[in-house]
């Protein structure tokens, strides 16, 4: 039988942007709550570097406004989530100020 007592930590394993060709880590996580009425989750639409995140953050408002849901289904709009390392979704801290600031740069 298998004690996980004796199993070794799995090491941290880097996170890098979702931008192709962008090899800067991870900084930011695009998501929107998402729940069906019974389970709630954070739906992700991308992991980014500072550099890529206003491309991120505009094209997740796209997509979240081309969304249909279902009835029962709830779908909040994406924000700026700050990845920290140990750290689970609902653990994660949402960057309102950042997202007021890019809404404005937009238009």
């Amino acid at each position: 039988m298998y004690d996980r007592t004796d199993a070794m930590p799995m090491p941290p394993y880097p996170l890098n942007c979702s931008t192709p060709d962008c090899k800067n880590p991870a900084q930011y996580k695009i998501a929107a709550t998402w729940s069906d009425g019974v389970a709630s989750e954070l739906k992700t639409y991308g992991l980014c570097c500072a550099d890529c995140l206003p491309t991120w953050f505009r094209n997740s408002r796209q997509r979240y406004a081309a969304c249909k849901q279902i009835p029962g289904e709830t779908l909040e709009a994406p924000g700026i989530f700050l990845l920290q390392r140990g750290h689970r979704d609902r653990g994660l801290q949402r960057l309102g100020d950042l997202e007021k600031q890019m809404l404005e740069t937009e238009g």
